[in-house]
């Protein structure tokens, strides 16, 4: 196996940082995003964190996941303990997010921002997660399941995508391999299938290399990162 850390042609475009969001909570947006930052060498970021119950929150896990040294990761600007939507996770702490606050870092090189939750979700009373991603003008990558109630929780998504002159990349789609979902997202939702992952046992660094590089990935983004920058 080819390996992971060494020179990815896809890193010569990665210099926008990229969104991934979901369709929903729980469709696999962490694994994802470990997946970006393992093959695009790049820096992790989770601005909102609410959940930290188990083990400390989706950037510990992909920290753990890619053994991450310390430059490789942002810290949280909000780190909230309750497992529910960002807003109300926030209330419960006597605190509200605010939006000014979540200033992109500032580095050098390609970074993978994950969102919290799905796109709708409230952030504070008066913001939602699209708004956030309408004030960052950033390319997405947008997570779904491959499964059934995929077509509509998906559509649904790029249309209010669309509504807001987002810019999607293409989606990820998580789960067991599906005969017809893949063809037909990318017919009624006008966007490429950019990878599939399938459901990974043993869930490791090599694992997401090997999938990177069986999904023939590096040229993938090196071709829709310079398509991005062409038409900025």
């Amino acid at each position: 196996m080819a390996d992971p850390t060494a020179f990815n042609p896809a890193m010569t475009e990665a210099k926008t940082p990229l969104i991934v969001c979901g369709t929903d909570t729980n469709v696999g947006k962490t694994v994802v995003s470990a997946l970006l930052v393992q093959g695009l060498v790049a820096t992790y970021w989770k601005p909102i964190q609410s959940g930290l119950e188990e083990d400390g929150g989706d950037r510990n896990r992909v920290c753990r996941l890619l053994n991450l040294p310390a430059e490789r990761w942002h810290p949280e600007v909000y780190n909230l303990q309750a497992a529910v939507s960002p807003h109300w996770a926030a209330e419960q702490e006597n605190c509200c997010i605010n939006p000014d606050q979540l200033v992109l870092p500032a580095v050098s090189g390609p970074v993978v921002i994950e969102t919290a939750g799905g796109l709708m979700v409230p952030l504070n009373r008066q913001w939602l997660q699209l708004d956030q991603l309408e004030r960052w003008q950033l390319p997405l990558i947008l997570v779904a399941r491959s499964g059934l109630g995929t077509l509509n929780h998906t559509l649904l998504s790029l249309e209010a995508l669309r509504l807001r002159n987002l810019k999607v990349l293409g989606l990820v789609l998580n789960g067991p391999p599906h005969p017809d979902n893949p063809k037909t997202l990318e017919q009624f939702g006008g966007v490429p299938v950019i990878a599939q992952l399938p459901h990974l046992p043993n869930l490791t660094a090599a694992t997401l290399a090997e999938q990177w590089h069986l999904q023939d990935l590096s040229l993938t983004f090196k071709r829709l990162l310079k398509s991005w920058s062409q038409v900025q």
